[in-house]
């Protein structure tokens, strides 16, 4: 392959991936085609060079539209978390920004991974790696509720609306205060509410589980809860009072959860400011 036709391939890749890593474009440089590590670090260097490439960090690049600065190049959030790991996965709040469910718009963008990873701050906007809870990691497919969906000429791996239920319950520090994660949820007019029980369960905490059970059972009418769906959560709920917030905020004891519920969750008092 000469010089001219090494090029056009590369920019046909970078038309392809707008956000790639320097394995990706090696193994699609080198594969079946005889060419070396070698020449693919060059082109990635010279394109680079050129202005046509960002480098995000060591070994993350993403493409920049003819006529745009580097600097000023715009990088879709959601592509770049699912690429900052090999096995990322956009969860929390930055999930349900993807959906188009989330209450307020943030510029943390929260992702999964078995990996233990560092922040990045990239265009104002900071990527926070969630190690995966112990109890999936050794499950296929993060503990599943995955998707993978095609957005701004890429794949984005992000969770089901309903893991990402279970997920700002479990852990709440992901999803914004109280107020953000009901309001969010409260958007989403329709869950499988087998998947979000299996899930549930499947976390083994029984926090969560009085959690995800309080909230259904809060929504039971918007959300066409089932007794059957509540009964399998009551069996796992904590058999001594635990508090909804790891502030231990007082309130009142919700049964048969044995969840201590702060009354401006318990009475949605947000939802009296107009």
């Amino acid at each position: 392959m000469n010089a001219r036709d090494d090029n056009s391939t590369a920019m046909d890749f970078f038309h392809d991936n707008p956000v790639f890593s320097h394995e990706e474009f090696v193994t699609a440089r080198t594969l079946g085609k005889g060419a070396s590590t070698h020449t693919a670090n060059n082109l990635l260097a010279h394109h680079v060079a050129a202005g046509r490439l960002v480098r995000v960090r060591r070994g993350l690049y993403a493409t920049v539209p003819r006529g745009v600065e580097p600097a000023a190049a715009p990088v879709d959030p959601y592509l770049l978390a699912t690429r900052l790991c090999d096995d990322a996965v956009v969860a929390y709040h930055a999930a349900l920004q993807f959906h188009g469910k989330a209450y307020s718009v943030w510029d943390r963008f929260t992702y999964l991974t078995r990996h233990r990873a560092r922040p990045l701050e990239f265009h104002q906007a900071r990527f926070v790696p969630v190690q995966l809870p112990v109890t999936l990691r050794a499950l296929p497919g993060a503990g599943g509720g995955v998707l993978e969906r095609r957005h701004a000429g890429g794949l984005v791996r992000v969770t089901t609306l309903e893991r990402t239920l279970v997920d700002v319950l479990d852990a709440p520090q992901h999803g914004g205060d109280w107020e953000e994660v009901w309001r969010s949820l409260e958007s989403v007019e329709f869950f499988d509410l087998d998947a979000v029980v299996a899930y549930a369960l499947q976390l083994g905490s029984a926090l969560t589980v009085a959690r995800v059970g309080f909230y259904l059972s809060q929504h039971r009418e918007a959300l066409m809860v089932d007794e059957g769906h509540l009964r399998e959560l009551r069996a796992r709920a904590p058999a001594q009072p635990r508090y909804l917030d790891g502030r231990r905020e007082p309130g009142k004891l919700v049964q048969p959860w044995n969840l201590v519920v702060p009354a401006r969750v318990l009475r949605r008092e947000w939802a009296e400011v107009t």
